[in-house]
């Protein structure tokens, strides 16, 4: 009766021997470890994993103390190339046998990360916008009062002076609105996200020839309400800031991939939406600086000395007008940058 109660629980349960080997796991253990008991019976738990972690020393000792221990999110790198995130329990029953329970923690860290970027970048939007409003009033007296004042100059070389303070005004002005991000309506017409992605990579290739653009595309993606231009702009300030960081760095070889894929029953924030788009931009440059990843998608942000910090800012903002977002893991050599944007549009 207890086995068929735990064979219907959601968390991950494994019974193991004296000697730490499998002799019993339930099917969410075999979905969380990628493996069926049928195949692992009989062997150590620790040929399941590619890399230990400390979690076959932890197993041991609560046998030997015949004391129970709690480790949290512990990442496991499975055999198979998969890496988990999981809360476990070590529990011994016997001499002989020892209970481990693991809940895995992925989703719920991901969700945990994506509702705090997403407060982020709304307290970023408010700032921005009150910001914006007290320094584009006082830029439009001064722009009036440079103008008024040209008029009365009969000094050519005067009224040099007073066009440059129009014209670094005006230049002022375009900054300030690029740090609002795209201020138009989304026209919500049908998007086939791979008509985007060519159009993007047309482009790229005519300005960067030298880096390869590979594509591995879902062909069973459907179409879904967006805006075509809003939707291209994103991807491109997303994929040129992924060129111009490798171009940098010099990397040998270097290589950018568009891959789409459809997440079902996907979690963006605290919302569950049943079909997603996930369009993943995947370069083999130097990677993200760990200390630029936090606020990476900040306004006047940037890894580069010349870089404005404006360009990832303004695709999260054009995700977010999509009710998507934008994610990013990054190592050297590997960086990843994840659109994920639902299928099936929710009305406000």
């Amino acid at each position: 009766m207890y086995r068929r109660l735990m064979e219907h629980l959601t968390t991950a349960v494994l019974l193991l021997d004296h000697e730490l080997r499998l002799s019993w796991m339930n099917p969410a253990a075999e979905a969380l470890l990628a493996v069926s008991l049928g195949r692992v019976k009989g062997l150590r738990l620790a040929s399941l994993l590619a890399e230990d972690d400390g979690m076959g020393e932890v197993l041991a000792k609560a046998r030997d103390d015949q004391h129970p221990f709690t480790q949290r999110e512990v990442r496991l790198a499975l055999v198979g190339g998969a890496v988990v995130t999981i809360d476990y329990t070590v529990t011994p029953l016997s001499t002989v046998e020892l209970l481990v329970e693991m809940e895995p923690r992925d989703r719920l860290l991901r969700i945990s990360r994506e509702e705090a970027l997403l407060n982020r970048q709304e307290a970023i939007k408010v700032l921005s916008r009150g910001l914006a409003h007290e320094v584009k009033n006082p830029l439009g007296g001064i722009r009036g009062a440079a103008q008024l004042l040209e008029r009365d100059l009969d000094d050519p070389g005067l009224q040099e002076f007073t066009r440059i303070i129009v014209e670094e005004v005006d230049r002022l002005r375009d900054l300030v609105d690029s740090m609002l991000g795209p201020n138009k309506l989304v026209h919500h017409e049908p998007l086939n996200i791979h008509k985007v992605l060519e159009r993007v990579r047309t482009l790229l290739m005519a300005e960067t020839p030298s880096v390869a653009i590979e594509r591995d595309y879902d062909p069973s993606l459907p179409d879904f309400p967006g805006d075509e231009a809003q939707m291209i702009q994103a991807v491109l300030n997303v994929a040129r800031n992924a060129m111009e960081a490798m171009t940098a760095a010099g990397t040998e070889a270097p290589s950018l991939l568009f891959r789409t894929r459809a997440r079902r029953q996907f979690t963006l924030g605290a919302e569950r939406h049943r079909l997603v788009c996930e369009v993943a931009l995947i370069d083999n440059g130097p990677g993200v600086p760990e200390g630029l990843q936090e606020t990476l998608f900040y306004p006047m942000v940037s890894g580069r000395a010349d870089g404005s910090g404006l360009g990832l800012s303004i695709a999260q903002g054009i995700l977010h007008q999509h009710q998507g977002l934008i994610e990013c893991d990054s190592r050297p050599g590997h960086t990843e940058f994840r659109l994920l944007i639902p299928l099936e549009r929710r009305h406000d």
